[in-house]
């Protein structure tokens, strides 16, 4: 599973014109899924990220959590985090998971995530969608469960 993280001060997705989902202060999350992707590390992805401290104290130090500042998540499906552009100029996409698989898994992320914020919003799977945000920082960390060891 491959997750970038945006930490952000505003966030919506939008579908023909229309919002399907906004947050406030929080993370931005565009969610990748593998075949070799499973619900255990769907949810071992989801606790690391919502606990990372990355929100900044009295001090200015990185060292407050989601939950620790109230803040808000906005999760959308992301299959091109697959994309391999390794030959040629065109990416291939077979990395990515198979449509059922990734979307279970996806929902997974969205439901896990509400054990740790009051507001979770998303996007629609599949969808066409158009994503707006406004950096904090900018802070933006890619999360990969491989190069995390986090497997099955």
């Amino acid at each position: 599973m491959r997750i970038v993280l945006q930490r952000v001060t505003e966030a919506s997705v939008s579908i023909d014109g229309t919002v399907a989902g906004a947050i406030g202060r929080g993370f931005l999350l565009l969610v990748g899924v593998s075949d070799q992707d499973t619900p255990e590390i769907a949810d071992r992805m989801t606790d690391k990220i919502c606990r990372l401290r990355i929100f900044a104290d009295g001090n200015g130090k990185t060292n407050l959590s989601l939950a620790d500042v109230g803040g808000e998540l906005l999760v959308v499906s992301q299959f091109t985090l697959y994309a391999d552009c390794r030959k040629g100029n065109r990416p291939g996409f077979t990395g990515a998971g198979a449509p059922d698989l990734a979307n279970r898994l996806y929902e997974r992320v969205i439901e896990r995530c509400r054990s740790y914020a009051g507001r979770v919003e998303h996007g629609v799977f599949g969808a066409d969608m158009e994503v707006r945000l406004v950096n904090d920082g900018p802070f933006t960390l890619v999360l990969d469960s491989e190069e995390l060891g986090i497997r099955a």
